[in-house]
């Protein structure tokens, strides 16, 4: 096949991907506005609550239909429930008192990190040469951030309390993404979403019951309405037409965009202005990432040969 033979891809289709990356830039200041005017337990309770209820007309008489075939991966959709609904995003939220959207942003850049480090671990994945240094490139970056430009201080002072809470939110996440992945479950995206929502909200109702009163005004409903709405529905679904068209590893490229958009929004409308150690730190962080992501050429040129 020559280059001439390959169709350019529609510029349209670019847009899925970036445009779900700044939803979920734009959710990483909506959490941090949400500090101090509504508790953590329960916005995410009334975010995956609101969203469950968008969903039921549409994806409740599929999941009904599936029944049979849903039952036996109940406790898996549970599992992936309390991962992605209730623990990745109830953590952001707690630790939104005690951090910077620019760091719940650079931090939460590290999930496909993340990913394959939790992928050796539960799938027996080697890691590839490029990953590991992109390991230790990430790891300096997030010491340069999270010491606030002296890593040492991470040694007698220790982590920010929001930025390990927002580290294993992340990790969370990557657990998700790992399980769902192996687990392979027989429905549609929408089906296990709906599934998934249902399960945290669930698993989010004691601790919404236990809280103290935290009713909705004037100040938190638009927050609410935002959570559940764009990251909760309309992210995701722009998120699989991204993959449909353009594929995982092309998509996936976007979402190197979302610490710089989440430090470009927190600056304007936080006033968080970032220091020196945000961007060389975020800059190293995000390299890791990147270079993670890529295949050694040497390694490619050796797979190439063999399969000929």
């Amino acid at each position: 096949m020559t280059r001439a033979d390959v169709s350019p891809t529609p510029a349209r289709y670019l847009l899925f991907p970036l445009l779900a990356a700044l939803i979920w830039s734009v959710n990483m200041i909506v959490t941090k506005m949400a500090a101090g005017v509504i508790a953590p337990a329960a916005i995410g309770f009334y975010r995956w609550a609101l969203a469950g209820l968008l969903l039921t007309p549409f994806a409740l008489p599929a999941a009904w239909r599936q029944r049979r075939a849903l039952w036996p991966y109940l406790p898996k959709f549970a599992v992936l429930g309390g991962l992605g609904m209730a623990l990745y995003q109830g953590l952001a939220y707690v630790a939104a008192s005690s951090t910077t959207a620019t760091n719940m942003g650079i931090i939460t850049a590290m999930i496909p990190l993340l990913t394959i480090a939790v992928g050796a671990v539960v799938l027996r994945e080697r890691p590839s040469l490029m990953a590991l240094l992109g390991g230790l490139l990430s790891l300096a970056g997030l010491a340069l951030l999270i010491g606030e430009g002296d890593p040492a201080r991470l040694l007698s002072v220790g982590a920010n309390h929001g930025d390990v809470l927002m580290g294993v939110a992340a990790l969370a996440y990557a657990l998700y993404g790992v399980l769902l992945r192996r687990w392979g479950l027989p429905v549609g995206p929408w089906v296990s979403l709906y599934v998934q929502v249902a399960f945290g909200v669930l698993f989010q109702l004691p601790a919404f019951l236990m809280a103290p009163a935290s009713p909705l005004n004037g100040d938190n409903l638009p927050l609410v309405l935002y959570a559940g709405l764009f990251p909760s529905l309309f992210a995701p679904f722009l998120w699989m037409q991204g993959v449909r068209h353009l594929g995982p590893a092309r998509a996936s490229v976007f979402l190197n965009l979302m610490p710089v958009a989440t430090v470009a929004i927190a600056a304007l409308f936080l006033d968080e202005k970032p220091h020196l150690f945000h961007i060389v730190g975020g800059a190293m962080a995000l390299a890791g990432v990147m270079l993670a992501q890529m295949r050694a050429p040497f390694a490619a040129g050796r797979r190439a040969r063999a399969a000929s």
